[in-house]
């Protein structure tokens, strides 16, 4: 027999650690708290939500607190008629008067253009006359205009138009003057000169003034104001009215231009009526 080999097995060679697989170390993700939603815009109060994506909701118009007294009278009549002459036609007549005394005295929400170098309508109405004129002397003096020749926009009323009027422009009221006079038809252009009106003059915080006239008609026997000279308004912001029928002219200033023709309707407090710097249209056509 062979004698066994007692010679020690040679060691298995050691593996360095910088070869041997290292398991990769995933990292603990920090457990972010889930991001919560802006909360929704404000809706302001009053009946035009105007969160961008809702529509704004129809809403009857009120009805102007100066012409409660003007339907009280027309459904007296009505009730008087009714009861003492038993329904005739002449009660029926007087029902519809009271309707279109209520709509006549509506005062609807508007929605006003806000930005610079803008002037709004401050009547509804026809376009009816965009000319250039001399300011009228009543429109001179202090807290006035200068004189010299501007563009006047003329807005006439008819007796089934919103009779509330608005301020064209932000700013102070600066001049106003009452001048007694006739009751022609407020479409005829001498009625700037001779019918019974009222004179305004705003100042915006840029220093540039804004004249308008309030003018009744043949119908409209009372121009009435809701403020005086000192006051601040916001555009849009109710100033007067006129009963029964009427027209309000503009007075632009310096480079300013009609961005209305004539023949247009005007909403007041929305339409804009004027812009500084160039036209908004080259013109306009009737079809």
């Amino acid at each position: 027999m062979k004698d066994r080999d007692n010679t020690p097995p040679e060691p298995t060679p050691a593996i360095p650690t910088e070869l041997l697989p290292v398991e990769p170390v995933v990292a603990a993700q920090a457990q972010v708290p889930a991001t919560e939603p802006p909360p929704a815009p404000e809706v302001p109060s009053g009946p035009l939500p105007l969160v961008p994506g809702e529509s704004a909701k129809y809403r009857l118009p009120d009805m102007h607190p100066e012409g409660r007294k003007f339907l009280g009278i027309a459904l007296a009549a009505v009730m008087f008629t009714g009861l003492v002459m038993q329904w005739t036609a002449v009660s029926f007549i007087l029902i519809g008067i009271a309707i279109w005394v209520a709509a006549f005295f509506r005062d609807p929400v508007r929605v006003t253009p806000v930005g610079d170098n803008l002037i709004v309508s401050p009547a509804d109405g026809l376009i009816s006359l965009i000319t250039n004129v001399e300011v009228p002397r009543q429109l001179l003096g202090e807290g006035g205009l200068q004189p010299g020749q501007m563009t006047r926009v003329s807005v006439f009323m008819n007796v089934f138009d919103v009779h509330v009027n608005r301020a064209p422009i932000p700013g102070r009221m600066t001049r106003i003057v009452y001048v007694p006079g006739k009751f022609l038809n407020a479409d005829l252009d001498k009625a700037s000169d001779e019918n019974e009106r009222q004179y305004f003059v705003m100042e915006d915080a840029n220093g540039v003034r804004v004249g308008f006239t309030q003018i009744a008609g043949l119908v409209a026997r009372r121009i009435m104001k809701w403020v005086d000279v000192g006051q601040m308004l916001k555009v849009g912001e109710r100033f007067g009215l006129i009963r029964f029928g009427s027209r309000v002219d503009v007075f632009l200033p310096a480079g300013y231009v009609p961005a209305v023709a004539v023949g247009q309707r005007a909403i007041a407090g929305e339409t804009v009526l004027a812009v500084k710097g160039a036209p908004l249209m080259q013109g306009a056509q009737a079809q």
